[in-house]
């Protein structure tokens, strides 16, 4: 004949007779509760997984914060190489007003790069705090990527209202404001 375990730890004298009394009551009230089906239905393993899927969805939410926070330091990254690149390093005498959001700021450019500004060859971008002048076409990737970093993008418009009332008046290329 085998005796269980629990018998045999008894019979040591290692185990006490309530706790094996105790036991043998859960497990058949667990047995009672499983039924017909089989399954034993334990609480505190049903709250063991609900934590787990719980403390699972909490570090897939913040892996998720984590790597949008990398993209958007690698993003910032990207376009602070694309503008230090390509800056054009031109210092002149002639103040070019511009806006930045609702302020006016002023540039010191040369004739040159003043008409290549008014006519939307060249763009004004920002860095952190300070404005540098870059090409159309790097403005319009870092519009891409970053559309606050672009400052002052003219565009032609090749086409005019057909009922524009203003369309006799043209603007002089020396206008100052």
């Amino acid at each position: 004949m085998s005796k269980s375990l629990a018998e045999q730890l008894l019979k040591a004298g290692l185990g006490d007779a309530k706790k094996l009394k105790n036991i043998k009551k859960e497990q058949h009230k667990e047995r009672v509760q499983a039924g017909k089906h089989g399954q034993v239905i334990n609480e505190a393993t049903v709250l063991a997984e609900q934590a787990r899927q719980a403390q699972i969805a909490r570090d897939k939410e913040l892996n998720q914060q984590k790597k949008a926070e990398a993209d958007k330091k690698a993003l910032a990254a990207q376009v602070k190489q694309i503008i230090e690149m390509n800056i054009i390093r031109d210092k002149g005498e002639l103040g070019f007003n511009f806006t930045d959001g609702n302020k006016i700021k002023k540039i010191y450019v040369s004739d040159k790069v003043q008409q290549q500004l008014v006519k939307g060859l060249i763009a004004i971008a920002r860095l952190d705090e300070h404005y540098h002048l870059v090409p159309i076409q790097i403005a319009e990737k870092l519009l891409l990527r970053q559309p606050d970093a672009v400052v002052l993008l003219n565009q032609q418009d090749e086409q005019m209202p057909a009922d524009d009332p203003y369309a006799d008046f043209k603007i002089p290329d020396d206008l100052m404001w």
